[in-house]
């Protein structure tokens, strides 16, 4: 088989252990992921599957760097850095709610409670942080601290460089309130309580919004 045609069938392969994977997660839930069944369901026995990935921990690092990254190029994509700072804001916020639910397996694999016996490895921070870069970038270029309430220093200081000090805990905590408010949504947790989950969403930004010093005009 010459090289170039030996890669593709090696690219098809890895990719299609991949979907099964992000299918069988879906289905029954990461905990339960398992290398042997995503080989029997797309027809290897499973000592060949390894030749592909070496692990389950593997396959779940594969699994998570490319929701993060999906999640990631949906925020960047939705950001325009010519409109009103408020309105690239809230468009980040909405990308990535409409990302959650047309993904919430993937989206509770990256936000949710940790599978039991995995640590994600430093690989997967790059892509973790591709949100928070975004978000991060619009409070840079417009957040105005003046206004924002002194908060103690407890970050890391190069967590977030750039960003003025009065505004780095207000947007860490931003950040958090982003995931929250779509968590809580997608698992079910505003039933019986928020009625127009549009109209609280965008509030919710809003309100994130005024913490990091966003104008209300510009």
């Amino acid at each position: 088989m010459p090289p170039g045609t030996r890669a593709r069938a090696r690219a098809e392969t890895s990719r299609a252990i991949l979907d099964e994977a992000r299918r069988q997660l879906a289905e029954h839930g990461a905990a339960a992921l398992s290398l042997r069944s995503v080989a029997r369901e797309v027809g290897m026995v499973s000592s060949a599957v390894y030749r592909y990935v070496a692990s389950r921990d593997e396959l779940l690092t594969r699994l998570i760097v490319e929701a993060y990254d999906a999640v990631g190029e949906r925020a960047e994509a939705a950001r325009d850095p010519e409109a009103p700072a408020r309105e690239q804001w809230r468009a980040v916020w909405r990308a990535v709610r409409a990302w959650a639910h047309e993904h919430p397996a993937e989206y509770a694999l990256i936000y949710g409670s940790p599978v039991p016996g995995y640590a994600a490895p430093v690989e997967t921070i790059p892509a973790a942080g591709r949100v928070g870069v975004v978000l991060a970038a619009i409070v840079v270029e417009h957040g105005d601290p003046s206004g924002v309430a002194p908060w103690p220093e407890v970050l890391r200081a190069d967590v977030l460089p750039g960003l003025p000090p009065a505004l780095s805990v207000p947007a860490v905590v931003a950040w958090t309130q982003l995931y929250g408010t779509v968590g809580f949504e997608l698992f079910g947790q505003y039933e019986n309580v928020v009625v127009d989950r549009d109209a609280y969403f965008d509030a919710v930004a809003a309100a994130a919004a005024t913490s990091v010093g966003l104008p209300e005009k510009i």
